[in-house]
């Protein structure tokens, strides 16, 4: 397994210190990154994105790094004041260390490719359109930021992902025909990780189970169910069985709704053929 950090967010103070903090830590105890990391269960690249500071530690793997590097408490005091550098919304930083964790995730958009599908072309369009506007520096931070989590994809091949999208989010053509095609040759090669699932939404079907707006449902490792949605400047993370079961049940019939994988595939070869 390789490392790879390019495009991850630049690190933050708090993360960096964490990150030599734990590094400090697992070379006291004789153990290199390739060593270390089926003991917490990770891989090494996720290791070594923590110890430089480039990514910020799951609870998770925190209480896990303690064990293991008898650390008398220290990784987990240090990891309470470990924070994101800018880049990710506030209200979604939450949301983003469970996907982090994530053995299955289920995303239905209606408004937007999700982001960890989108191109850099497509995700650069958006923060153009973005109001307030956006300086240079917090565009390239979103756009890092971005890149970062769509890591989660191939680093972590025993999570499975499945993504519904409404067709006219691929037909309205953001960024132009270029970037369109850009984004289909992606989704296309994306799509054929074993652990990625595509499923489009046709504008033949007059109605669905997603007209009260997105869903995204995720399962951790100790098999709990979150779900997320997210407004115009908010977001708010849901963990209420009653919730998640109406969420669970909503994605369900939107799955048996939607084209099938190798039926939405087709489609989006016809799609850029007409580009």
């Amino acid at each position: 397994m390789t490392n790879s950090t390019t495009n991850e967010p630049e690190p933050s103070d708090s993360l960096k210190t964490f990150g030599l903090v734990h590094k400090a830590f697992r070379k006291r105890a004789g153990l290199t990154q390739e060593e270390f990391a089926p003991l917490v269960r990770y891989q090494p690249s996720t290791v070594a994105s923590i110890e430089q500071g480039r990514r910020l530690p799951p609870r998770v793997y925190v209480e896990r790094a303690e064990e293991v590097l008898d650390a008398f408490g220290v990784l987990r005091a240090a990891a309470k004041y470990a924070t994101r550098g800018p880049g990710l919304a506030s209200w979604f930083r939450r949301w983003a260390d469970l996907e982090e964790l994530a053995i299955s995730l289920y995303t239905f958009e209606n408004r937007l490719v999700p982001g960890l599908l989108q191109t850099e072309a497509y995700a650069r369009t958006l923060f153009n359109e973005q109001l307030p506007v956006l300086t240079d520096g917090q565009i390239e931070a979103q756009l890092n930021a971005r890149a970062g989590r769509q890591r989660l994809l191939t680093e972590r091949p025993n999570s499975t992902f499945s993504f519904i999208v409404e067709e006219y989010v691929i037909r309205r053509g953001t960024g132009g025909a270029t970037a369109t095609r850009e984004l289909i040759d992606h989704l296309l090669s994306i799509t054929e990780l074993r652990n990625v699932e595509l499923q489009l939404l046709p504008m033949t079907r007059q109605g669905h189970a997603g007209l009260d707006g997105p869903i995204q449902l995720l399962e951790t490792p100790e098999n709990e169910w979150f779900g997320y949605c997210e407004g115009q400047r908010s977001g708010q993370l849901f963990a209420d069985p009653k919730t998640i079961s109406v969420l669970h049940m909503r994605y369900a019939k939107l799955r048996s709704q939607a084209l099938t994988p190798e039926d939405s595939r087709s489609l989006l070869e016809q799609m850029r053929g007409a580009l």
